[in-house]
């Protein structure tokens, strides 16, 4: 999604803002440029495609000065060009960026046509920009230009702007988009990420929806939502600069899959005393609320969606708790009927997704009175809106394929089930069971990491394949979805995956030698309905691969590719299961030649619908 940074200092911005779109750039983006202000004139550079073509592009043609604005864009109104990129600027008077979608763009640009304005760009920001210009005209200063024009904007955003009619002042807002501001020594910065700033500060203000900012060297204001002054706390990241560097590794895909056992076990670190989970570790009223729900609706997008998938198993089977999940973006735009005492359990890394947000909210107007985020961002939207949360302890994810965040939105969900459990069908010595197998996690991801190698050869066969199959059971077909998401996104190849026992209703007809079909076989219950279901590839002359938990024998058959997995315990394997996915795609993904960390047109965090 698109990148937000901006400046006010007493040095040359110009490689702050560089440095910082360098570290936004694993949000996903098609271009990128930047502004600033000097000598009462804006100067501007863009450009099509990497970071390090604008970088180029300065080199060649510099420019500085102390405060400035740069982007970097995902495309949604208008192709990616030049001409489409940010910052957009009005008479060289005002320029903007923007993170967001103003819904009303259309109407707005209808009558900035109207009255004289000229559309450089096929983008919704350039309606800001006109309309900042035009209330110039009419108030004192661009604080308040800016505080006329949001009035008139439908739909989400968050704001840098400036003008020449304030050479130093930088304004800053954000209605349902993410933006911070990093407070440095005599210099202030904002970012619609921590990380984007980090090598200039570790002190972050958080703005509110609503919040308007008025940033010079001498001061920063404050404005919530009800135009009054107000003082938001200044947080210190605990991340540093080089929480989001590869070091030794290819990408950072490879870097966050090779992280997961420590991840796991940030997820399980002082939440356990005696080996017994403290509900205190969710929230300090996590226990009144827990012992007055009585089901679980779950809302969450894209891979946090197949978490919640798994969980769902986990809630009934393990927990005997009704449970519910939706795609957030389809729960908002249907009649949802909740349950009396639901609890809503919203999924996001970010925290920031619009899609779930927006859920979260209808929720609420529903009259859901219980609400809990499993989340990454501990300063996120989502985080702020609900009323429990559970941090999954992941740490910086830069790959746009989620990896480390999914697997410890899985653990994280295993303790949600334990907490809950308790009040309905969980038994002690089920609790004592689930909690020993979290805890051997790390060591059993580590052991199926050692598969790399046998993985990285078993790719090959996709090198020139255009389709593939997954099919999983139980707990085992969202890890099969995830699967098929993960090839997709990074190796451009159609795959999709289906429940085992769905073959014979259609997917069988797409069987032949060059349907790659892959299978999650773990020891457990429906082991032997799944047998059947290999069989049923194979005697059509589809070439299985089939990932097996490694105290299981297997006939021979030539058209089947075994590799072992670890033995693992049931409830947790899903979990382990995961790890020789996501090595299949990224290996697929380098015989590809495909850009790994940041594939075509996705975004990594999706902050707007």
């Amino acid at each position: 999604m698109c990148g937000i940074v901006g400046g006010v200092a007493q040095r040359n911005v110009v490689p702050i803002l560089l440095e910082g779109l360098k570290r936004l750039e694993y949000r996903g983006y098609d271009s990128a440029g930047l502004a600033v202000i000097n000598d009462q004139k804006i100067y501007r550079k863009r450009e099509l495609g990497k970071v390090n073509g604008l970088e180029a592009l300065l080199e060649t043609d510099p420019i500085s000065g102390n405060i400035g604005i740069a982007h970097t864009r995902w495309a949604t109104h208008g192709k990616p060009s030049i001409e489409n990129a940010h910052p957009h600027i009005c008479r060289n008077k005002v320029a903007v960026v923007h993170n967001g979608i103003i819904e009303n763009h259309e109407q707005l640009r209808k009558t900035q046509i109207e009255n004289g304005y000229e559309f450089d760009s096929q983008t919704d920001t350039e309606v800001i920009v006109h309309e900042i210009y035009h209330a110039l005209d009419s108030t004192d200063g661009l604080l308040n230009a800016v505080k006329q024009t949001v009035k008139n904007l439908d739909g989400a955003y968050a704001l840098g702007v400036m003008s020449i009619e304030d050479p130093d002042t930088l304004v800053a807002c954000r209605k349902g988009s993410p933006l911070v501001i990093g407070v440095g020594i005599g210099e202030y910065f904002i970012a619609s990420d921590v990380a984007a700033l980090l090598p200039v500060t570790q002190r972050f203000i958080f703005l509110e929806d609503g919040d308007i900012a008025k940033i010079t060297l001498d001061e920063l204001v404050i404005y919530d939502v009800n135009d009054q002054v107000v003082t938001r706390p200044i947080k210190e990241s605990l991340l540093k600069a080089d929480s989001v560097d590869k070091g030794n590794y290819r990408h950072y895909m490879l870097k966050e899959i090779y992280e997961q056992p420590f991840a796991i076990s940030q997820v399980l670190e002082g939440r356990f005393i005696n080996n017994r989970l403290q509900e205190s570790s969710i929230g300090h009223n996590a226990a009144e609320i827990f012992d007055n729900i009585k089901a679980i609706q779950i809302l969450a997008c894209g891979t946090s969606y197949h978490a919640g998938l798994v969980a769902r198993y986990w809630f009934e089977k393990l927990a005997g708790v009704p449970c519910n999940i939706e795609v957030a973006s389809e729960f908002r735009y249907r009649s949802p009927v909740l349950a009396a005492d639901t609890l809503i359990v919203t999924i996001s890394q970010s925290g920031e997704t619009a899609d779930t947000l927006a859920a979260l909210q209808e929720a609420k107007k529903l009259g859901a009175k219980y609400s809990l985020a499993i989340c990454n961002v501990p300063e996120s939207s989502l985080v702020r809106e609900s009323d429990l949360i559970l941090m999954t302890r992941a740490g910086p994810e830069i790959g746009v394929a989620s990896t480390k965040a999914f697997t410890t939105q899985l653990a994280t969900l295993m303790l949600l089930v334990i907490a809950v459990g308790r009040r309905f069908h969980l038994t002690e010595k089920l609790e004592q069971k689930i909690t020993s197998e979290l805890f051997s996690l790390p060591g059993q991801i580590e052991k199926v990491l050692q598969l790399d190698d046998e993985i990285k050869v078993l790719a090959e066969q996709f090198a020139e394949k255009q389709h593939a199959l997954f099919l999983g059971r139980g707990t085992h077909y969202p890890i099969a979805m995830e699967g098929a998401l993960k090839l997709k996104e990074i190796s451009y190849i159609h795959a999709e995956a289906y429940p085992a026992g769905e073959l014979k209703h259609g997917p069988l007809a797409l069987i032949d030698a060059d349907m790659p079909v892959v299978t999650i076989a773990p020891n457990n219950n429906l082991l032997e309905k799944l047998k059947s279901n290999i069989q049923e590839v194979s005697a059509r002359g589809g070439q299985l691969i089939v990932f097996m938990d490694e105290t299981l024998v297997s006939a021979n058959d030539e058209n089947v590719q075994i590799v072992k997995i670890p033995q693992v315990e049931n409830e947790v394997a899903p979990i382990v299961y995961t790890i020789p996915l996501q090595l299949l795609s990224y290996h697929v993904a380098i015989l590809k030649g495909t850009d790994v960390d940041q594939p075509r047109n996705l975004a990594k965090s999706v902050t707007v619908e």
